[in-house]
């Protein structure tokens, strides 16, 4: 019994399962280090917990030399998602990917379970335990159908991915310890290892807050970044004058050494995906949810990102006025619910809300996310210094 309790403890507090040595000074997040980005004001926490009731959390795996990897968990609210259902909506900006359970959302327009994001071979094993924990849920005794939303990039330059590290325990870890406040970025969870524009990638937040005059809404974006092109900062072409950008190589006719070179061939890269989880506490339905999920790929664009063949970018967005949830007791099919919800005309200060924090939740992801060593491969941090002095040079920073 005593070693059952020290087990489920363990579960329920465990972020980080790893041998690595103590971190330094956490590096600054993008905002932090005069990087300010369009004129909308975030949110208190700047993360998609700014959301109410919006909850975040990760397991991250470093194990030995090759396990780089992890599960990010985001909870549209802390009931029972089956029982009361978000109204959702999911965007396929290139479909080079493995989102498990987005086509009944998009035919239904609804949420049923916590968001996974994970590494690509990992998907049908988080989705095996999203099922299990969703049925496990008291009030679900006679559910006999789930559709678990799964999202994923490919981590197999610094992961084992074929080893598929993350199982049930991990995923109920995340889950558990999904909380509001603030949200841990970089190299963590489903970003442990990722790289995004030949630089260390991870997971990244942002939010915006619309004033009162606008309706006093709220939009949160988490991303999970692993995906290349030409970094772009704030408009200032700092991947180009970093000398790590897509199609280097190509254009300079120069021979930049094997294929195993880490700097040129990731840089030289633009495969990977991206995942963009969008959050709102806006009265809007799934048409107007995909429609805001659309403009998130704005915001992917101005970062620099090359839209490749083989990266997946996808958009998840919901919302989460309580007035709009759907609601279904157990035995009980019918459910109506009659609000009053945004007028299209109404949405394009959201439009304008989404474009922008997903473009900060991407610097976000970069700025906080730590060099990386797997699998004899090492991928560096984006080095913040230079990249400031590039954006003082261009005007692009704010102080």
């Amino acid at each position: 019994m005593k070693i059952i309790g020290f087990i489920q403890v363990l579960l329920a507090t465990v972020l980080v399962m790893s041998d690595r040595v103590p971190q330094e000074k956490p590096r600054p997040r993008a905002r932090e280090a005069g990087v300010i980005v369009g004129v909308l004001s975030p949110g208190p926490l700047n993360a998609i917990t700014d959301v109410g009731g919006v909850s975040v959390g990760n397991t991250t795996l470093i194990l030995g030399d090759n396990v780089r990897t992890g599960v990010t968990a985001i909870l549209p609210h802390n009931g029972n998602l089956f029982r009361e259902k978000v109204p959702g909506a999911v965007f396929i900006g290139n479909a080079f990917g493995k989102l498990a359970g987005s086509t009944q959302v998009n035919e239904l327009g609804e949420i049923e379970t916590p968001i996974m994001l994970t590494s690509t071979l990992n998907v049908p094993r988080v989705a095996d335990a999203l099922i299990d924990y969703m049925l496990a849920l008291s009030g679900n005794e006679d559910v006999q159908s789930i559709n678990p939303l799964v999202g994923e990039t490919n981590d197999g330059y610094l992961n084992d991915i074929r080893g598929r590290h993350v199982g049930r325990e991990e995923v109920f870890a995340a889950i558990k310890n999904a909380r509001g406040g603030s949200v841990d970025e970089g190299a963590v969870g489903a970003g442990t290892g990722t790289v995004a524009f030949g630089f260390k990638g991870g997971i990244g937040t942002s939010s915006r807050k619309l004033p009162a005059s606008l309706g006093g809404y709220t939009i949160g974006v988490l991303v999970q970044t692993n995906f290349g092109g030409i970094l772009t900062i704030n408009g200032a072409p700092v991947g180009r004058e970093l000398g790590r950008y897509y199609l280097k190589e190509q254009l300079s006719g120069k021979d930049f050494g094997t294929k195993g070179s880490t700097n040129s061939s990731l840089s030289n890269s633009a495969d990977g995906s991206v995942i963009i989880v969008i959050a709102t506490d806006a009265p809007i339905d799934h048409r107007n949810l995909q429609r805001l999920a659309a403009r998130s790929m704005m915001g992917l664009a101005r970062t620099g990102a090359a839209g490749s063949n083989g990266s997946g970018d996808y958009a998840i967005a919901f919302s989460t006025a309580p007035e709009l949830r759907i609601r279904t007791a157990a035995g009980n099919r019918a459910s109506k619910s009659n609000v009053t919800l945004l007028s299209n005309d109404a949405m394009s200060p959201l439009f304008l809300a989404v474009i922008e924090a997903t473009e900060e939740a991407i610097y976000n992801s970069l700025f906080r996310a730590t060099t990386t060593t797997g699998r004899g491969h090492t991928v560096d941090a984006l080095p913040i210094d230079r990249a400031l002095e590039i954006l003082r040079r261009h005007s692009a920073l704010n102080h």
